[in-house]
């Protein structure tokens, strides 16, 4: 997952501005108590952030993959 699929999947799932107060404020003790934009900062990668955010917010799983990614052109 690249950091740009990260932030479309944020947005996609949460909105702009609650996924923005979620990225600063929420501590995911999964990243060492770190906040997603301070373990993004410390160079954990994308997709572990993404999941962690996750499973602390209580997405469906399916929601999991793929989040992110552009709708295939028709």
């Amino acid at each position: 997952m690249k950091l740009s699929e990260f932030q479309r999947a944020v947005v996609d799932e949460f909105g702009s501005g609650y996924g923005q107060a979620l990225l600063t404020d929420l501590v995911l003790a999964e990243l060492g108590g770190r906040t997603a934009q301070e373990a993004l900062n410390a160079g954990i990668p994308p997709r572990e952030v993404w999941l962690a955010l996750c499973r602390e917010t209580g997405v469906p799983q399916s929601h999991w993959y793929g989040a992110g990614k552009p709708a295939p052109k028709r």
